[in-house]
């Protein structure tokens, strides 16, 4: 049975003419809905501001009362604005995410390229399906997600950002001159790292030299923390900084 889709009351409604579903130009963020409510709300409500300058869009100013009030065990909230309106809804954080958390992914590169300078990369939008397509290819190789170079960079995956621990210092790609998505989730780790006793840094890193790292994980809002297990092919041993780091974030890893 899929999990339960709710619209939340005050949310506008979607026509047939809108540009967000004839053609992507629209703007989400994804949030995790927590029994204390929305987690690290400010910030993707910051993002998603900056997400729709970019597309030439306004964030109407009723966006954030669509979340007021709204608890989950383990929820997603996703605030969704496009050229006509504005909605949020509510589901389940789904299995495969829990699941992801609990026993890590198996990780694989793929060399983009250069993105045009006419790239939204930086913005999280509607036009999400090749983000989806390069999720399905990494699942035709064997892998569970995918990690994007660059001319042998790493920057980022379809649907999450890369960190890893060298030593005792906690690493992410920094956005500005990547031109990728910066991580909300990512960034907030590394502004609690010294709680878990590291360091932070942003900084630029190869494939090869990744491989090295101590421990690799994908961030985002749902996962939290998902660490890669293999990288290409290769087995990782598990990171015993995978549950201190999750319980910083307030994650908890489920049983099964």
């Amino acid at each position: 049975m899929s999990a339960p889709f709710i619209v939340i009351p005050g949310s506008g409604d979607l026509t047939h003419a809108d540009r967000g579903l004839l053609y992507g130009e629209g703007v989400f963020e994804t949030v995790h809905l927590r029994p204390t409510g929305p987690w690290l709300l400010d910030a993707h409500l910051a993002r998603l501001a900056r997400s729709a300058a970019a597309l030439g869009l306004a964030v109407p100013g009723g966006v954030a009362q669509l979340a007021d009030g709204l608890t989950h065990e383990d929820g997603a909230l996703r605030l969704v604005v496009t050229p006509s309106t504005s909605f949020a809804t509510v589901t389940p954080v789904p299995e495969t995410i829990r699941r992801e958390r609990r026993d890590g992914i198996r990780l694989i590169t793929h060399d983009i390229g250069v993105r045009p300078p006419w790239s939204l990369s930086a913005a999280k939008t509607l036009s999400y399906a090749e983000n989806l397509a390069a999720k399905r290819w990494a699942a035709r190789q064997g892998a569970d997600d995918l990690l994007w170079l660059a001319g042998g960079w790493a920057l980022e995956g379809p649907t999450a950002s890369l960190v890893w621990l060298t030593g005792d210092t906690l690493c992410t790609v920094p956005a500005g001159p990547t031109g990728i998505l910066p991580g909300t989730t990512a960034t907030h780790l590394l502004e609690r790292a010294a709680d878990a006793g590291l360091r932070a840094e942003e900084r630029m890193i190869t494939a090869a030299e990744l491989a090295d790292a101590d421990a690799i994980w994908l961030t985002s809002s749902l996962r939290g923390l998902a660490e890669a297990r293999s990288l290409d092919g290769r087995a990782r041993a598990a990171s015993p900084w995978t549950p201190r780091l999750l319980d910083v974030l307030g994650f908890s890893r489920p049983r099964g």
